[in-house]
């Protein structure tokens, strides 16, 4: 399906026909689940998260003003949807797809000691990331790993351009500070220098 696609599936979800809205829930549900995943970490409540959006993008599919695509429309309700349940949540959470990103892309070795050691440097990577501030986090994933544009975070953030490069360029610098914290001692440690 097309940006044009989606457009006639709207209209006729408009008009009445309720199956043709199943049409954009089923090319769109491994976007808004993922989304939920990786925000979440809980399977059920991304799922619980997907659900919610797309009801609420059924409801609300009136007030889609067409200038922006839908995935990205859809993408916002599914990111404030998050917020909304990370808001709910007492504990931390973990960013667990680090570890998925960084194995697809270790290759398959014999080396079984630098295996490990890129599975601890990812550690340290995930550590690292879950140290930032919750916003900072997802503009990062935003950004990096669901490869949003910046024009496409501002519609899901609401906030300016400048802001979001600004944050942007805020949580780069943090994460690498807190990056140089974690791993400089571990390497003075591990191979005794500086």
């Amino acid at each position: 399906m097309t940006i044009k696609d989606d457009q006639i599936y709207i209209d006729k979800t408009l008009n009445g026909d309720v199956n043709a809205f199943s049409y954009l829930i089923e090319k769109y549900k491994v976007m808004v689940f993922s989304l939920g995943m990786k925000m979440l970490k809980n399977k059920e409540e991304a799922e619980e998260i997907a659900q919610d959006t797309f009801i609420k993008a059924y409801k609300s599919l009136k007030k889609f003003n067409r200038e922006s695509k839908f995935s990205t429309w859809l993408y916002k309700i599914a990111y404030r949807n998050c917020l909304d349940s990370l808001k709910k949540i007492t504990k931390n959470y973990n960013i667990e797809a680090i570890d998925e990103i960084n194995s697809n892309k270790i290759q398959e070795t014999t080396d079984v000691l630098e295996s490990i050691e890129r599975k601890e440097r990812a550690e340290v990577m995930k550590e690292c990331l879950n140290m930032l501030p919750k916003e900072e986090r997802a503009i990062l994933w935003s950004f990096y790993f669901d490869e949003l544009s910046l024009n496409e975070i501002t519609e899901v953030t609401g906030w300016s351009l400048a802001n979001v490069k600004v944050r942007l360029h805020r949580g780069r610098k943090r994460l690498l500070s807190i990056v140089k914290r974690n791993i400089e001692p571990e390497l003075i440690k591990h191979y005794g220098r500086k």
